[in-house]
């Protein structure tokens, strides 16, 4: 559009100054020889080549314009001299000046050359009676001439104009046109907002990126779509482009367009403004960034998990610390007075007292060292589970036989609990017995004296429920989600730093329990109250070799605990009771 009103003004300027040498010859006829209006015409035919010339070498239109203006008001003042000041056609060629400001399109040029012509046409006024008497009558000829010239050229000029607009209009449709095809066919959301963020366009994208047709859009539609709190995010960079106009960039999530619990995908919108300050629009292009958005939240678990893994190597250090700690130094101190039992002259009795001490020591450290080992199998996965059939009842009376012992000493009842008509189950025999051993030890080492540990296991629709019961000191509410993490232990309730502990302990039992249930396919689940008790139930598939099995407990298996004693079970619908009443 540029190179068009360009060569639409030189175009001009080239036929002005032609037509100026055409007046030369009638001039020359009508006045007998060389006069001021000859003068007058060459001089402007200099002016107009010299603008033509510096506009091809500058590009500079509104210098150009400017300077023709100047040039057209200086002739129509060497008109008015040699006309005596009653001269027609100068006032014509004062109306050629806006008429060719206009061809440049900037409205600041046009007023100048208005400013400018009616400055020259009230000099010419003022200077008129003292100017010489009217020309002769063929110089009246050609001053009519001239206006008439002067009206055509007027005409040419607004005619050009028109016609420049014209093409300025094709021009838009045809980017327009372009544009349209681009924002049709590519895969990101593109939108037009006018005035207050409203839709005026939106390309077809919208019915793929989250289920809504372009038509939906318009107007306030697409902001009905973005989820609520990242709405004034939005509307944000939608004002910074429009007032501001400054391209911005924002993310934010739009809801997909269908029935049931609304799903939302994050989406960026880049915003650029378009037009000029009176007419500015914004043009806004959405792509979607819910992978990457789902990457990135992938990083920040991946960093979490990472500090947790730090926290739990302190944490690891701290309770290994405390737990070889002990038993190393009962076993070395008792182990260098045995060596010296001569000096401490220590009697057979005081030796096995020892001995003993030394060899539940050694016990003690070879439980936390396998405890590490098996949780260190599970983790890495090579833990190899050897399925076999087996009877759940041999399996609890003979983990009850091998604990009755520490229980009688303890002052704790060990009871079983299982249906008399129990099926087989497919399973690791080993891995049963050792969360079974686990569970057992834990509920000896936090219940009282006088308490009640129950072991049992039952059926259920899609498998069998291994569990261990106690009347405990119970577990804090809010320590029941951790129980399972490696090296956790709860504190009852109470705060409590890792080597100021009641209970002793690597917090590793239920770990391991956790993960040879996970191993087989199942799960684990704690119920517990402060000052009642725990009970820990394990939930596996009947069949862990049959690929069946383990999808039909995955799919249709829940957690089903069992009350410790009637009492306990009073305090738990109690509780329950009492939260929906509140």
């Amino acid at each position: 559009m540029t190179a068009a009103r360009h060569g639409a003004f030189v175009a001009m300027l080239l036929g002005a100054a032609l037509f100026g040498l055409t007046l030369v010859p009638p001039f020359l006829a009508f006045s007998g020889g060389p006069s001021l209006g000859v003068g007058g015409v060459m001089v402007l035919v200099a002016a107009l080549l010299a603008i033509v010339w510096r506009l091809s070498v500058t590009g500079r239109l509104d210098v150009a314009a400017l300077l023709t203006v100047l040039a057209v008001c200086g002739f129509a003042g060497i008109v008015a001299r040699h006309s005596g000041g009653h001269s027609a056609s100068a006032y014509a060629l004062l109306a050629v000046a806006p008429a060719l400001a206009l061809l440049t399109g900037a409205r600041n040029i046009v007023i100048r050359a208005i400013v400018l012509a009616g400055v020259t046409a009230m000099a010419i006024a003022l200077a008129g009676t003292k100017m010489a008497p009217p020309p002769s009558l063929g110089a009246r000829f050609l001053d009519g001439l001239g206006v008439v010239l002067a009206l055509a050229a007027v005409g040419g000029i607004v005619l050009m104009e028109l016609r420049l607009r014209r093409y300025d209009r094709q021009l838009v449709k045809s980017g327009e046109a372009r544009y349209t095809l681009l924002a049709e066919n590519i895969s990101d959301l593109v939108t037009r907002h006018g005035k207050r963020g409203q839709v005026v366009y939106a390309s077809p994208a919208s019915q793929a990126l989250f289920g809504a047709e372009p038509s939906e859009l318009l107007g306030q539609g697409l902001f009905d779509y973005v989820h609520i709190a990242d709405r004034p995010a939005y509307l944000s960079a939608l004002s910074s482009a429009e007032m501001d106009g400054l391209a911005s960039t924002v993310e934010f999530r739009l809801r997909r367009k269908g029935e049931g619990a609304p799903v939302f995908l994050w989406v960026e919108m880049r915003c650029r403004p378009l037009g000029e300050d009176e007419d500015r629009q914004t043009v806004a292009v959405m792509q979607d960034i819910t992978d990457r958005k789902a990457y990135e939240h992938q990083l920040i678990d991946a960093k979490i998990e990472a500090e947790k893994a730090n926290a739990a190597k302190s944490r690891f250090l701290a309770t290994m610390s405390h737990e070889l700690r002990t038993p190393l130094n009962a076993i070395i101190g008792f182990s260098e007075l045995m060596l010296n039992e001569e000096m401490m002259k220590l009697s057979a009795e005081r030796r096995h007292e020892y001995a003993g001490l030394i060899h539940d020591s050694g016990h003690h450290l070879l439980s936390m060292v396998n405890g590490i080992l098996d949780m260190s199998k599970i983790e890495s996965g090579s833990f190899e589970l050897v399925p076999e059939s087996f009877q759940l009842r041999d399996l609890i009376e003979n983990c009850r036989n091998i604990l009755l012992l520490k229980a009688q000493e303890l002052g704790i009842s060990l009871e079983t609990a299982i249906a008399p008509d129990m099926p087989p189950i497919i399973a690791d025999k080993r891995a049963c017995r050792q969360i079974y051993l686990n569970l057992m030890s834990n509920a000896l080492k936090f219940t009282k004296r006088g308490g009640h540990v129950t072991i049992g296991a039952r059926q259920e629709k899609y498998g069998v429920a291994l569990f261990v019961a106690d009347d405990g000191v119970g577990v804090a509410r809010e320590d029941v989600p951790r129980l399972g993490e490696a090296f956790f232990q709860s504190t009852a309730g109470k705060p409590s730093k890792d080597y100021e502990r009641t209970y002793e302990g690597t917090g590793l039992g239920l770990s391991v329990v956790k993960g040879l249930a996970q191993l087989h396919g199942g799960r684990m689940e704690v119920d517990s109250l402060i000052g009642h008790g725990t009970t820990v139930t394990v939930q596996l598939p009947s069949d862990c070799e049959s690929e069946a099995s383990r999808r039909a407990f995955a799919s249709g298996a829940t957690i089903e605990t069992l009350p410790v004693r009637p009492a306990v079970q009073d305090h738990f619908i109690e509780e329950e009771l009492g939260k929906k009443r509140a």
